[in-house]
């Protein structure tokens, strides 16, 4: 909340409860607020000039722009040294503006806290746990004094990672001695939440007439809003040539405050923006060189042992794959249809692992039940099962799988960075094996042999080869129904810090066409090709990869936070910020690749957020194509198509 100053169009100044919505806002009636004028800065270029309105005085240095709180300088080789190779040389601006994540559901929550300052809260977020550590931490309560419980999300994308409502909730419960109900208004979300960060972007790419990438610079600025940490400046300088291997790249990224909210994770926070210029300039490259926007991909793609850019040497990754199955697409080979220009683009996500905890309860008729805390928000409780089923042996059907409160079961991350099937699955996983062995130990037990004399084959117990012992297979739910007799309820328990998250990369390509009179654009057909190590649900795989096509088409052809001279928000809300509905997309085919991650026990890779790190620039690629001018400014809406054809 503010303090001493008011920093965006949006910022809270007061919280008040009531026992009703009329009461309240006479309540806000009476409160006086005196405000001083201020000048502002809502662009990130006008933000780093020397004579640039000061956002926040305490984060202001001598040596670099007094809005500048960060920077990151990742390199390679040397660039200059490379250019000199090069035969051609692209270099290029862009710019995006900023873009909500658009859920449906905004931000609610109800804290009930009594006279001895503990409670329970219930909240609609991404990550419960990490709630509850804000608030205690904010409030100066120990996390064992609230209870925090995840309610079914209606949308988060990264966006509802941050506490806004929760501590003030806690604090208006505890001094009214009453629950406190709070739910934002979707303007409230639009001019109060993270949005994503608006960017300034410029790259330098030499290439050899073969097509061989010889040096790539980029220079990054990414809006943090009116609070150093920005989500994005850092991952998008990690993503951005991490497809792709070559001996000299030098990528500086800065975080700049401008007098917006301070900016929340997008799905990959970062990468569809650093993504986009590159992706744009190698496709400006394809088109100088005439060479097919795939094959110049492949000719320089990452593979296994390439050193990403971030550090580490790749394992099995799938970009050559993804590739060469969009090659081999039908809709590839297709002609692009009579006055369309078809878009190519490559998409990278990193992804991570972090801590999760999981617990396995076997109930009396072998029933399974998972518990875990990472909130469901793409269909993981249908993966967890799914993995549980698959390794203790028995049915889908059999397994039921609850996202607990943070009473109710061990520390989980939250859900981002695609981590929650990679990390929480490997903890079900080693929790389901720990359930195993407990049942081999029982099995042991009963038949009076060694626990290593006993195998588990399909859901069963059974003596291991030549063991000489007269006894019949003991099923789960056998073994659960006699579990007074062996020593009480079957349970397995497992805590993670997951290591090895696998890199995810993606193809896509579309083609449209453009209204060279209005500046409309029709996306007539989308492809999208992702490598998702091992899909253990495809459907809810296929599902992320199309969320994630409409997503980046409606942030490259239309969304975009619209500020006035005045420094105030003019478009809070679905009817001014346009996202796109279902007649204004294509569908959406996919094609799933497959090379496992060897890091996890079922090859699992992270598929939430790739899906939105390639169709900015695939949507941008066929748009400058058949419009003949390379457009370096998103979103590519009829006025600026227009006003990029007039120049």
């Amino acid at each position: 909340m503010a303090r001493d100053r008011v920093l965006y169009d949006g910022h809270a100044v007061a919280a008040v409860a009531a026992i009703d919505k009329a009461s309240a806002k006479q309540a806000l009636k009476l409160i006086k607020v005196t405000y001083e004028k201020l000048p502002h800065v809502t662009d990130v270029d006008e933000a780093l000039l020397a004579d640039a309105p000061i956002v926040q005085p305490r984060h202001s240095k001598d040596d670099q722009p007094a809005n500048q709180t960060a920077r990151m300088e990742m390199g390679h080789g040397d660039v200059d040294e490379g250019l000199k190779e090069a035969d051609i040389v692209v270099e290029k601006s862009f710019k995006t503006g900023q873009t909500h994540q658009g859920y449906i559901e905004p931000h609610a929550c109800v804290a009930n806290i009594d006279e001895t300052g503990k409670g329970t809260v219930w909240c609609c977020t991404q990550g419960h746990f990490e709630f509850r550590t804000t608030v205690a931490g904010l409030l100066k309560k120990n996390v064992s004094d609230i209870t925090f419980v995840a309610s079914e999300i209606g949308g988060g994308f990264g966006g509802k990672l941050i506490a806004y409502l929760e501590p003030l909730a806690v604090v208006l419960s505890e001094n009214a001695g009453r629950p406190v109900k709070m739910a934002m208004s979707r303007e409230d979300v639009f001019r109060a939440t993270g949005p994503t960060s608006g960017t300034v972007i410029r790259i330098k790419l030499g290439m050899k007439n073969d097509g061989t990438i010889v040096a790539a610079h980029s220079w990054m600025a990414y809006e943090a809003g009116a609070f150093a940490g920005g989500q994005a400046y850092a991952p998008g300088a990690m993503s951005i040539f991490a497809p792709y291997d070559i001996d000299n790249f030098l990528v500086e990224s800065y975080d700049v405050l401008v007098n917006k909210p301070k900016v929340a994770a997008y799905r990959a926070p970062g990468a569809p923006q650093s993504m986009h210029a590159f992706e744009s300039a190698i496709d400006e490259a394809a088109i100088k060189l005439d060479m097919d926007p795939l094959d110049l991909r492949l000719k320089n793609a990452a593979d296994e042992g390439t050193q990403a850019p971030y550090g580490p040497k790749f394992p099995a990754i799938g970009m050559k794959a993804c590739i060469e199955a969009a090659k081999n697409h039908p809709n590839y080979k297709a002609p692009v249809p009579e006055g369309a220009a078809r878009g190519v683009s490559a998409g990278f996500w990193f992804n991570i692992g972090m801590q999760s905890a999981a617990e396995i309860n076997i109930n009396e008729d072998g029933s399974v039940m998972v518990v875990e805390g990472s909130p469901d928000i793409g269909g993981s409780r249908a993966s967890m099962s799914l993995m549980a089923a698959e390794t203790l042996g028995v049915d889908y059907s059999n397994v039921s799988t609850r996202i607990a409160d943070t009473e109710s079961t061990g520390f989980c991350n939250s859900t981002a960075g695609s981590r929650t099937t990679f990390a929480t699955g490997m903890a079900v996983v080693q929790a389901c094996e720990d359930v195993i062995a407990e049942c081999k130990k029982r099995a042991a037990m009963t038949w009076g042999v060694d626990e290593d004399q006993v195998e588990w084959k399909d859901g069963h117990v059974e003596p291991g080869p030549g063991v000489n012992a007269d006894v019949t297979p003991l099923s789960l739910a056998e073994l659960a129904g006699s579990a007074g007799r062996t020593g009480g309820p079957i349970q397995g328990r497992a805590s993670v810090n997951a290591q090895g998250a696998g890199a995810t990369f993606s193809i896509n390509f579309c083609d449209v066409r453009v209204d060279k009179e209005t500046g409309k654009v029709d996306v007539l057909g989308y492809t999208a090709i992702q490598d998702a190590g091992k899909a253990i649900h495809p459907s809810y795989v296929e599902g992320q990869m199309q969320g994630g096509a409409a997503q980046g088409i409606g942030w490259a052809l239309n969304e975009e936070f619209i500020y006035n001279d005045e420094g105030v928000l003019e478009n809070p809300g679905f009817l001014d910020y346009r996202v796109p509905v279902a007649s204004d997309l294509p569908m959406i085919d996919t094609e799933i690749v497959e090379v496992p991650n060897p890091s996890h026990p079922y090859g699992v890779r992270g598929v939430g957020e790739t899906p939105i790190t390639a169709p900015l620039a695939t949507v941008a690629n066929a748009v400058s194509r058949s419009v003949g001018v390379r457009i370096g400014e998103l979103p590519l809406s009829p006025p600026n198509i227009l006003a990029a054809l007039e120049d």
